[in-house]
């Protein structure tokens, strides 16, 4: 990472780095809330199995 930042730096591209650096912030954010989201859905969807399973018990009384 030091030789590229070592490129952009000889270079003057520092606004380059800033873009770079924003573009790999915004796609960690963007992994961590698709993982969060997948995380909900789980949890979510036990929570359909265990109203289902309730139903199944109680519903018909």
């Amino acid at each position: 990472m030091g030789s590229v930042l070592d490129a952009f730096v000889s270079r003057a591209d520092l606004a380059d780095l800033a873009l770079l650096m924003w573009a790999v912030g915004v796609t960690g954010l963007l992994l961590v809330a698709l993982q969060q989201l997948g995380v909900a859905n789980r949890r979510f969807d036990l929570f359909v199995q265990e109203l289902a399973r309730f139903n199944r018990k109680f519903g018909d009384r």
